[in-house]
């Protein structure tokens, strides 16, 4: 039962630090309709920028705040790349961020190489109920739920946030009455590089980063933002912490090569049960 707990508790924080990632495409794809296949890139980013900055002897506090400004940064230059001249399609704006993606991994090489790199984090471990917990994994359970608290308020009462959620139910309407649809991309774009550095800097200190580690990150993340269909965070929430558990059980019970398959496994059913869904309610529409 203790193994279980562990497990459990585990799988909680990698969900967590899913979670972070898979909203930062829910984010990205509400207001501009885009999917964001480097949204991966803006973790592999901060890790490796919190690692460098460490070594360079900046303390901890300044060094992951600025690694994730410089994901922030990285969002941003992303979204001038995908949505930043007027009249891109979403299709487009799609394509585009796989191609930077692949040009980050020439720029993460040059800068870093291409062997892994890790950053030191909190250190212990803390006991509940018999199950162990690492307590940096407290740390990324902690930080993704004020993250998600501090989004859920941004969007409910500050105008930017209230502006964004316009963008993304009428960009017509939003438009119509003042507001600039691109700038709100970028905004975006730069949000979602935020989310993607916040993990990026959480999960580094757990699991090594190298410039390819972005594959596994965007999975997941794409897994659980399906499993919200891409729109709602909350729904999206739910699905990456089942994912963690999910993935935590396979590897704490002998299947750890397979936590990939596990991801891809829960984005085919649910992406099937949602088309299922959609054919029965056109067909009772019609």
């Amino acid at each position: 039962m203790s193994a279980f707990l562990t497990y459990l508790l585990n799988g909680l924080a990698v969900g967590s630090a899913i979670a972070l990632i898979a909203s930062g495409l829910v984010v990205i794809h509400r207001v501009t309709g885009v999917v964001n296949f480097a949204q991966g890139m803006f973790a592999v980013v901060a890790g490796l920028c919190t690692s460098s900055l460490l070594g360079m002897g900046v303390p901890h506090g300044v060094s992951e705040v600025a690694a994730v400004l410089a994901a922030a940064l990285a969002g941003l230059l992303t979204g001038l790349a995908a949505v930043g001249r007027p009249g891109t399609t979403p299709l487009s704006s799609l394509i585009v961020t796989l191609g930077v993606g692949v040009l980050a991994y020439a720029v993460e090489i040059v800068l870093w190489g291409d062997q892994p790199r890790s950053a030191p984090g909190l250190t212990g471990s803390v006991t509940l109920l018999g199950a162990h917990i690492q307590t940096q994994y407290l740390l990324v359970i902690g930080v993704a739920a004020v993250t998600f608290v501090l989004l859920a308020l941004f969007f409910g009462r500050a105008y930017l946030g209230k502006a964004l959620t316009a963008c993304a139910s009428n960009p017509y309407a939003a438009r119509v009455v003042g507001i600039d649809t691109r700038r709100m991309g970028l905004l975006a774009f730069a949000l979602g590089g935020l989310l993607g550095g916040i993990a990026g800097v959480l999960v580094t200190p757990l699991r090594p980063i190298s410039f390819d580690s972005d594959v596994t990150l965007i999975v997941n993340g794409f897994a659980a933002a399906v499993f919200g269909a891409l729109t709602r965070p909350v729904v999206t929430l739910i699905g990456a912490l089942l994912l963690g558990v999910a993935e935590t059980m396979a590897a704490g019970y002998g299947y750890g090569s397979h936590q990939l398959e596990v991801a891809l496994g829960l984005m085919l059913v649910v992406m099937i049960v949602q088309a299922g869904r959609r054919t029965a309610i056109s067909q009772e529409s019609t």
